[in-house]
């Protein structure tokens, strides 16, 4: 198990461009262990780019990242094992049963057969998809696909999971489900999560905030420190003062 002292994750002056354009622009914070953060930020703010580079896609060019103390660059074995990873795109393999997919991809972290049958059994029970488990994955539906998917990530038992904008295009309902099997791992389980999004209405009082502008960190902190330093009342309000922008979601008064 990791040294739950150490943070879950730790960045320091981490920056990435694509040729002349600056996606990331020297982006420095930590996430304790057992904290639910979300990354916050406009589509183009850098958080999928962010996450590419926790995720070793890409190579960190200027800067560190360090997974419970493990560099992402130079130890990227030890900081990969303790990471679980949503991307915004859909990769389940439709043409394969819920059971298929997630079997092989626990095969690929070396979980034996009788073990990864019983996380998956256990995990699709808690959620309560354990009846989808031999259907193909195209019968499912969005938010059915998604949380399969999260299954997938947490099969490897991570303490660390990435979520980038993993309720994009779902409904009202599907959004709040999976959002509150998310928290519950967090309260449950102790795992760290790292959730990007751009809703405001995602943002619960207790979460860490990190707000990404064009690339920028322009807060970090609890909800309430965001909000008195934008000098706003609400989290909704401090968002759109930090970005220069109407926030997206209206009506959240955290």
């Amino acid at each position: 198990m990791p040294d739950a002292s150490l943070p879950a994750l730790d960045l320091a002056s981490v920056s990435y461009a694509y040729g002349k354009r600056q996606a990331l622009d020297n982006i420095t914070f930590s996430i304790q262990a057992g904290r639910f953060a979300v990354l916050l930020g406009l589509n183009g703010a850098g958080k999928t780019t962010l996450f590419s580079l926790i995720s070793h896609l890409f190579a960190t060019r200027h800067g560190r990242i360090h997974v419970f103390g493990h560099d992402i660059d130079r130890k990227p074995g030890d900081a990969l094992r303790r990471l679980g990873i949503v991307f915004q795109a859909r990769t389940l393999d439709l043409d394969l049963s819920v059971q298929q997919n997630l079997a092989y991809h626990a095969s690929l972290h070396g979980i034996r057969a009788r073990e990864a049958n019983q996380r998956i059994h256990d995990l699709m029970k808690s959620i309560d998809m354990s009846d989808r488990l031999h259907e193909k994955a195209r019968s499912l539906s969005g938010g059915q696909i998604r949380r399969v998917e999260i299954v997938r990530a947490l099969l490897h038992e991570p303490s660390l999971l990435l979520l980038d904008e993993a309720t994009v295009g779902l409904d009202i309902k599907s959004r709040a489900t999976i959002l509150a099997d998310i928290r519950k791992l967090v309260e449950e389980k102790g795992i760290s999560v790292l959730w990007a999004t751009h809703l405001i209405d995602e943002v619960s009082h207790a979460d860490q905030v990190i707000v990404l502008n064009q690339g920028k960190l322009v807060a970090n902190g609890p909800v309430s420190d965001v909000v008195k330093n934008a000098g706003a009342e609400t989290i909704n309000e401090a968002f759109s003062r930090l970005t220069g922008i109407v926030a997206l979601q209206t009506g959240s008064r955290v």
